[in-house]
This record gives C-alpha cells, structure tokens and sequence, in this order.
C-alpha cells in the first residue's frame, strides 16, 4: 500500500503541478495581451503576473478549509476532491475566449479560474505530503517526503516540455491564436489518469490510530478535538512562524528561477523564448534531482544541517546569476539556471519532513498547510511581480538584494529551529 500511497501522491503532485506551471509559463509569454490588453506591454505582462498571483492568495483559504476537514476526516478525501477541482479549472481556462471575443467577461472568468486553482491546490499539497510522511518508514522519511515535493519541479518540467514542443512546432502567430490552449487542455487526460491513481489511495494509518485513540479518550479531550485544526495549530505559532520563515526564500527562488526568468531574459535581453524555456526545462530537471537528494541526505545529518548548507549557497548564486546572464550566453544562462534550482532543491528536499514532523496528527495537516499556504502569499504570489517591478524602476541590483535578503531570513529560521530528523509522528504533542 505504501507503494500505491507514494505512486499516487507523486502522480498527484506532479499532474496538478503542472496545471499550475502552465498557468505561470504562459502568464509571462500570451495571457497578458490576450486578456489584460494594454498600450504598454510592460504592463499587459505585470497585469497577468498579478493575476498569477491572485491564485496565491486563494491557497491559503483552500489551506483552512481542506486543513480542517483533512485533520477532521482524513487525507484521502481531500486529495480526490483538490485534483478534480484544480483539473477542471485549468481544462476550463483552454476553453474561454478572449478579450477580444467578449471583452472584460474573460478577464473576470479567467481570475475566478484563476482562484479555483489556487483554492484546490492550497489544501491538496499538504495532504499528499503527509499521506507519504505518515506512511513512509521513519529512518527514511526525508528521502519519501522528497518524491512529492519534487512533484513541483516535475510538474514544471512537464509543463515546460509541453510549451516548448509547442513553440517549436507552431509559429509564433499560430500559438498566440490558439496554440497555447493545448497546454492547458492536456488536463483532461491528466486528470483521469489522476483521479484513477488517487481513488486507489487508502487513508493514513497515522491518522487512523489518532481517530481510535480520540474516540477512547475523556471527555474534556473530545471537546478540544471538536475544536478547529486550524485554532489548535496557531496556538502553538511558533511552529507556523519557523515554518514561514524556512519557506520565504525558498518559495522566492523558484519562481525567480523558473517563472520570472522567462520575463527577464526575453524581455529585458535578447534571449530566444524557446532558448529559455529549455534552461527551465532541464533547471527543472536539477531541481528535482537536488529535492530527491536533498531529502536523502537530511536523514543522514539531519534536516537542519541538509537546509542550512544549500540556503547558504543560494544566498552566494544570486549575484552570480545575475551577471551571467547579462552576458547573454545561452549557455552561460544554462549554467545559471541549473546551479541555482539544484540548489533550490537541496533546500526544498527535506523540507517536506521537516514540515510534517513539526506538528502533532491532530493538526498536521493544518498546520503543514498555514506553513505551505502562508508562505504563498508573502512569497510565493508578489515574487514575479516585484522582481519584474524592482528591474523596471531600479535595476537588477535591487532584485539580487531581495533574493539576499529573504534567503537570509530562511537561514536564520532553519537556524533557530529545532531538529525534528528520527521523530515519532505518533507521539508527538
């Protein structure tokens, strides 16, 4: 069964991470213009990264709710229910018309699309985390927790490949007209494919034995058990703030290496699209590998140790990054990519432990899900667009400084933070 639970909650993690992806890669090259038409292209583009944004800022809602009813009712259920909400969106979003079909009803549609699919997968990733967490065999835990994690940079590869092939088969009229939607299309195989992997899933046998051991328990702790996962967990914010913290800088650079690179090369350099969207396909391809190793690692030394040496190292990369691309090298682009998002997943690799061990069953889930979808909207959602901003009105100086500076902050909380490598999930309290 654990070998079910793992190939679900990859497969998962992979297939709606990709619906994601797609929405951000194609946010930075058409969807400005097509449905936020502007004089200035500039701002056609910061418009449609607001957008992106908005999604963001919907997960955390979608953290509360399926949060809540996850620690209440199970995990499973709210994987099936997440992955068949964000599917229908992101298929729904290759089927609207433009702004030029029906004028500022596509904008509307798009950014409610746009929030279901921040809605669903706010309270999915939590859950296939834990679910692999829970189930996986402690000594190996970071190494198991890893696999979903890196469903982001393999839903970013799949998302990538997928534009790319598209971009290289269609000229760049074709795909502005109508060839993007297929991108988003694929969702309706993928989501059967899912939805069949996912039903398959049984439920946590973590979980399972919390709901037996509550219902054999006294009176006073029914009443705290009927009580929100949600207040429970932030009764105890510390966990939720060094959680936070460690997602900060993270969260920032992998959408400045995989989302606001796009925008930089092509935009402010003369970088052929496809050229960069190959750096960001095989980036993506490191910083999956960096995930799998990284969680590895961390049960070896540690989970402190295994975050704190690549946030150190991507503190270093940012300036470097930036001044080889200017040189405008693809290969020098590549370098830049690839070193920064292996690194990125060394760092985000054994998160996924860390994260599941900091908080005890009864409210992992939402509290692994305030950490998650927290981190969405101080990080996650401005990132695209603050880093295109900060460039536009100051210059790349400013958008090293403010990868620096929130990596700095993910180092000191990883810091501060206590070791969780080896813990018992079940008795934790």
């Amino acid at each position: 069964m654990f070998r079910r639970v793992l190939t679900g909650s990859m497969a998962g993690a992979v297939l709606e991470w990709y619906d994601f992806a797609i929405y951000g890669v194609l946010a930075a090259m058409v969807l400005g213009p097509l449905f936020f038409p502007s004089d200035s292209g500039i701002a056609s583009l910061l418009m449609a990264l607001a957008t992106q944004g908005l999604g963001f800022f919907a997960r955390p809602l979608g953290g509360i709710v399926f949060g809540h009813l996850g620690d209440r009712f199970g995990r499973k259920p709210m994987l099936v229910v997440t992955f068949l909400l964000l599917g229908t969106a992101t298929a729904a979003i290759g089927l609207l018309p433009t702004y030029a079909d029906i004028g500022i009803t596509a904008t509307f549609l798009l950014v409610g699309l746009r929030l279901i699919q921040g809605f669903a997968l706010g309270g999915e990733f939590g859950a296939a985390v834990l679910l692999v967490s829970e189930y996986g065999e402690p000594k190996r835990r970071g190494f198991w927790a890893s696999w979903p994690q890196a469903g982001a940079p393999a839903g970013t590869v799949l998302a990538t490949a997928v534009i790319t092939v598209l971009t290289l088969t269609m000229s760049e009229a074709t795909f502005e007209s109508w060839g993007w939607r297929i991108a988003f299309l694929i969702a309706i195989p993928l989501l059967a494919i899912g939805f069949w992997v996912r039903r398959g899933v049984e439920e946590s046998p973590v979980f399972r034995q919390a709901q037996a051991q509550a219902a054999k328990t006294s009176k006073s702790t029914s009443t705290e058990k009927q009580k929100s996962s949600i207040v429970l967990a932030l009764r105890r914010p510390r966990q939720v703030l060094h959680g936070l913290g460690q997602r900060l800088g993270e969260n920032i650079a992998f959408y400045i290496y995989t989302t606001f690179v796009i925008a930089y090369a092509t935009t402010y350099f003369e970088f052929d699209r496809g050229d960069v969207m190959l750096a960001v396909t095989f980036g993506s391809v490191f910083q999956f590998l960096g995930m799998i190793s990284g969680g590895a690692w961390s049960d070896r030394v540690g989970r402190k140790v295994a975050m704190l040496i690549p946030t150190g190292v991507l503190i270093v990369w940012a300036p470097v990054f930036f001044w080889l691309v200017q040189f405008e090298s693809v290969p020098l682009l590549w370098v830049g990519v690839c070193v920064g998002t292996f690194f990125h997943g060394m760092l985000a690799g054994p998160e996924a432990a860390w994260i599941t061990e900091l908080f005890p069953t009864r409210y992992r889930y939402a509290g692994s899900s305030l950490v998650y979808q927290g981190s969405s909207i101080i990080a996650g959602a401005p990132a695209p667009f603050i880093a295109i901003w900060l460039v536009d009105t100051f210059g790349v100086g400013m958008v090293i400084g403010y990868l620096v500076i929130t990596m700095a902050i993910t180092f000191i909380a990883v810091a501060t933070s206590r070791e969780t490598k080896g813990v018992d999930l079940e008795k934790i309290v």
